[in-house]
């Protein structure tokens, strides 16, 4: 459990695990967390045949924004996890807002065990940054286990760039995880970095504003806030500078490809 609640911080941005129970505060405005639906339901309808018989599983759901969303619209079946039980709570009460809690299952839960027994869906989603399953090629592989033979694997991470920050693979190193573990990339979409900035503005205000509230009640803890301010922005600067936020929509090879 210590090992996935540092991959649970390191995924938000936070420095240490004793942030945990203060996330659902600090975030408590933003309801889409991380990955953009618009972007992954639009791949889906340009890329994917769904039915109400289509199966999703959503790992790292944050609050289900996409769950919901992909419900919503494709009236298929998702399967949700997170850590977080706030995150969950404040997705079901999502799910029936939107009148999707009959298709959208939110699970509190380590997604690490999850893509253990998880097994035969046709989409899977994972939007969660870090390296919760291990380096690019471990975690494709463990997603795999996850779908059907021909399904289909959504990720939301970053390509690097050599020069500016070498930490990420590239998108020709990215090539090379698909090669070697038997997927197909069939659209890569870019993040726009003017969307990224206005997004990155935004949220950036409402966090500050809830870190200061936090300070005030826990003036004992002020500098963990502080930290998560900071931590917040260094993200947002790569993001706009350094790195390029890419959605990839990758298919299972089959022979026939």
């Amino acid at each position: 459990m210590q090992k996935t609640q540092e991959n649970l911080a390191k995924s938000l941005t936070a420095d240490t695990i004793e942030l945990i129970p203060y996330l659902p505060y600090l975030l408590q405005d933003i309801w889409e967390l991380g990955s953009s639906p618009r972007i992954i339901v639009d791949l889906i309808k340009k890329h994917i045949i769904t039915s109400s018989e289509t199966k999703v599983l959503d790992l790292a759901c944050g609050k289900g924004a996409i769950s919901i969303q992909i419900a919503q619209i494709f009236g298929c079946h998702v399967k949700s996890f997170d850590l977080i039980p706030d995150f969950i709570e404040y997705a079901k009460t999502k799910s029936l807002q939107y009148h999707v809690e009959k298709l959208c299952e939110f699970i509190i839960g380590d997604i690490s065990d999850a893509v253990h027994v998880e097994t035969d869906f046709d989409i899977v989603i994972f939007g969660a940054a870090g390296d919760i399953f291990g380096n690019p090629e471990e975690t494709i592989l463990q997603l795999k286990r996850t779908i059907k033979s021909g399904g289909y694997i959504i990720i939301d991470d970053v390509y690097g760039n050599v020069e500016l920050n070498g930490k990420y693979p590239t998108r020709k190193e990215w090539f090379h995880v698909f090669q070697n573990t038997g997927v197909k990339l069939l659209e890569d979409r870019l993040s726009e970095i003017e969307e990224i900035k206005r997004i990155n503005d935004k949220q950036q205000l409402v966090i500050k504003q809830r870190a200061s509230e936090l300070i005030k009640k826990y003036p004992d803890k002020a500098d963990m806030f502080k930290s998560y301010v900071k931590s917040q922005q260094i993200e947002c600067n790569e993001l706009e500078y350094e790195l390029t936020g890419v959605t990839m929509l990758l298919r299972w090879a089959v022979d026939s490809d």
